[in-house]
């Protein structure tokens, strides 16, 4: 595999498949990983996922893989998307691109939920398409690798 990419799980996430499915669908995490992983074969790049309901996880998971030399992030941070500075300062910090994914359409949601402290600091965002909506981000992640090798 000649590039990396961290996919980073946030809060919740392990519950997905019995929790709240008519929002977030039927699949469960691990089928998800599973997904992304064989996709990553298919297009070279070597995935590697991690799930934590612990912000200081996720930021030292972030920066652990910038300095292994990761290329790049997908990352769904569930609620701390709308909260955490501390992980927008790492994604925005590490110096990797990265895409952010959502399950759901979190425009067509709560108030609370549209605005995002991410997405200005993300190469892209991919919401409301379940499950789909993380193989769509790394290929969008890819897209970006690419362009930023040719340059």
């Amino acid at each position: 595999m000649g590039r990396a990419v961290l996919v980073l799980h946030g809060p919740n996430l392990d519950r997905l498949g019995t929790r709240e499915p008519a929002v977030y669908g039927t699949a469960t995490l691990p089928e998800i990983d599973a997904s992304l992983v064989r996709l990553g074969e298919a297009l070279g790049v070597g995935v590697t996922t991690l799930q934590t309901n612990h912000e200081g996880v996720a930021i030292d998971r972030i920066w652990a893989a910038a300095d292994a030399g990761v290329d790049g992030l997908l990352v769904n941070a569930g609620g701390w998307t709308h909260t955490s500075v501390a992980l927008r300062d790492a994604l925005a910090g590490c110096g990797r691109p990265f895409v952010e994914v959502h399950l759901s359409n979190v425009a067509a949601r709560e108030p609370f939920r549209h605005a995002s402290l991410l997405a200005p600091v993300a190469a892209g965002v991919v919401t409301g398409f379940g499950a789909a909506s993380y193989e769509l981000g790394l290929r969008g992640l890819c897209a970006v690798l690419d362009r930023r090798a040719d340059a």
